[in-house]
């Protein structure tokens, strides 16, 4: 592996903690550091700083004579940006998108209720700015992916409350992994209408509206999730 050393750290931190949210070293089991080295190809010094940043996750942990081990899942730090992205990767398991569906459906209409009565004229440009981006996205995933994650960080700053402002971490997670299996599909219900909807709201500063608006926006998203994963091949949704 011919990478800088930083880019080379990352990419085992990522296999590494790949592996383990997905079960294949399964809580309570054995790592290896000898075995991983030439297996990964990597030096004793690159490995030993992957391990310490996953142990800093709550991961793993290395005692004397039991070794390198995977931590129990109730001592993951779950709420880091890495652990959501690894267990959003490919198709993931029913139970992750239905814990991200109902921390959204917690988090954003409260959210949207603080944004209707705390919005400045810049949050409203910002989320304004989104909702264009959808409806000029079509048919590119990506970009419609981006623009409706930047919709709802847009959502989340103008409520100006800096600790509900970071949930946005939580959020990215459920929408990137929501976004690219719908947007993905052949088919979707077109969404900037119920965006539209928040905003209007929010603009009006009608905070009960807002909320409704979000409910609405989230019934209507959940509804395309099962669609899209019912008809995903059972192979393939984990």
């Amino acid at each position: 592996m011919n990478q800088p050393t930083r880019g080379l750290h990352q990419q085992i931190v990522d296999i590494l903690g790949e592996r383990i949210v997905r079960g294949v070293h399964a809580p309570g089991s054995s790592l290896y550091p000898d075995r991983i080295e030439q297996e990964l190809q990597v030096s004793k010094t690159v490995l030993r700083e992957a391990l310490r940043v996953l142990a800093s996750k709550g991961l793993i942990d290395s005692r004397q004579k039991r070794g390198t081990f995977v931590r129990p899942r109730s001592d993951w730090n779950l709420l880091d940006g890495d652990l959501l992205r690894w267990q959003g990767q490919g198709i993931p398991d029913a139970g992750f998108l239905d814990n991200l569906a109902e921390v959204r459906g917690i988090v954003e209409p409260a959210g949207a209720r603080l944004a209707a009565l705390r919005r400045n004229d810049d949050d409203l440009a910002a989320l304004a700015e989104a909702l264009e981006r959808m409806a000029t996205a079509g048919k590119d995933t990506d970009a419609m992916v981006e623009a409706d994650l930047a919709f709802h960080r847009s959502l989340l700053a103008a409520t100006h409350n800096e600790l509900l402002t970071r949930m946005e971490v939580v959020l990215e997670a459920g929408l990137r992994v929501r976004d690219h299996l719908v947007h993905g599909a052949d088919h979707w219900t077109d969404s900037i209408p119920a965006h539209d909807a928040v905003l209007t709201a929010v603009r009006s500063q009608d905070p009960d509206l807002a909320e409704r608006a979000v409910h609405a926006l989230l019934d209507q998203a959940g509804a395309d999730l099962r669609n899209v994963m019912k008809n995903c091949p059972p192979e393939e949704t984990g």
